[in-house]
């Protein structure tokens, strides 16, 4: 598979800059998984606020970032039809090392369950192959 740029990630879910937190989507096998990644640069505006002094970026944003990697596979196939995934539930969070600015944070997102509108994802971030967060995401898909 071809990578797929931001422009094409936008045409399926709908944030935007300045939460926008995929860079590209590297891999994707439909139904089962999805793998991509975020470049944490130090331009980023929430630096100016999240320890200035010792940037860090924050662990809820890489959740945010598995689970929007997960929409992006879960509506791949419902662009014109106006549906959003919404968090109905988060489980087993761990965050094991720090993410900071210079790192390219590479994501794996899989379906354990799809029920068609509720979806339970299994979400792993990493730098540099070191576990930087792992996550059960779940997500409630409605019309807009």
């Amino acid at each position: 598979m071809e990578s797929l740029s931001v422009n094409d990630i936008k045409k399926v879910i709908p944030h935007r800059y300045p939460f926008l937190l995929i860079d590209r989507v590297t891999e994707v096998k439909d139904g089962e998984y999805i793998k991509g990644y975020k470049n944490i640069t130090v331009n980023e505006e929430l630096f100016l606020g999240h320890f200035p002094e010792d940037p860090v970026f924050p662990g809820v944003l890489i959740i945010e970032a598995m689970a929007q990697l997960g929409a992006y596979l879960i509506l791949r196939f419902f662009p014109e039809d106006n549906r959003l995934a919404y968090f109905a539930g988060l489980e087993k969070v761990r965050w094991k090392r720090p993410v900071v600015p210079g790192d390219r944070l590479d994501m794996v997102v899989r379906i354990a369950r799809d029920r068609g509108t509720f979806v339970v994802m299994e979400g792993e971030a990493s730098v540099d192959e070191e576990i930087a967060a792992t996550a059960t995401m779940m997500a409630a898909i409605a019309k807009k």
